[in-house]
C-alpha cells in the first residue's frame, strides 16, 4: 500500500500574536503603576531598607498644607478623602497608605493620619530617607 502523509507540520512560529501580547502586557503595567510624585523637601531619615507599594500618598507640609495623592486637602476633610480613595483603591485588600511628613511637622499631624488608616484597617507607611 502506498499511503502517503500529505501534511507537514510547520516549525514556524508567528511574531504577529506575541508582538500583541508584549503590547497589551505594556499598556497593562503602564495603567496600573502608580506613579508617586514626592514634593522636594527633606524626610525623616532612617536606616530601614523596606520598599513598600505606595497606592495613597498623604503629604504633610510643616505649613499645615496637606495633601491625598497630589491634591490638596483640608485636615478636617481629610478622613474622608482617604476613604475615598481607599473605596476607588485597584487593590483594596492590599492598600497601604504612605505618609510623607516633611521635617518640622508636627508629629501629631502623622498620628491623626495612622490613626485614620487603622479606622479604615489599612496600612499606614512613613516615607524616610536612608541615612548617609
Amino acid at each position: 500500500m502506498g499511503l502517503k502523509k500529505r501534511s507537514k507540520v510547520s516549525a514556524e512560529f508567528s511574531m504577529s500574536s506575541l508582538t500583541d501580547i508584549i503590547f497589551l502586557l505594556l499598556i497593562f503595567f503602564m495603567l496600573t503603576s502608580t506613579l508617586v510624585r514626592i514634593q522636594p523637601f527633606e524626610l525623616p531619615k532612617s536606616d530601614s531598607k523596606t520598599v513598600a507599594s505606595t497606592s495613597i500618598v498623604v503629604t504633610l507640609e510643616k505649613n499645615g498644607r496637606t495633601t491625598v495623592n497630589n491634591n490638596e486637602t483640608a485636615a478636617r476633610n481629610l478622613e474622608r478623602a482617604l476613604r475615598m480613595e481607599v473605596r476607588t483603591s485597584d487593590n483594596r485588600d492590599n492598600a497601604a497608605i504612605t505618609i510623607v511628613a516633611e521635617i518640622g511637622t508636627p508629629f501629631d499631624r502623622v498620628v491623626e493620619v495612622m490613626e485614620i488608616a487603622n479606622r479604615l484597617k489599612v496600612n499606614a507607611i512613613i516615607a524616610t530617607e536612608p541615612r548617609s
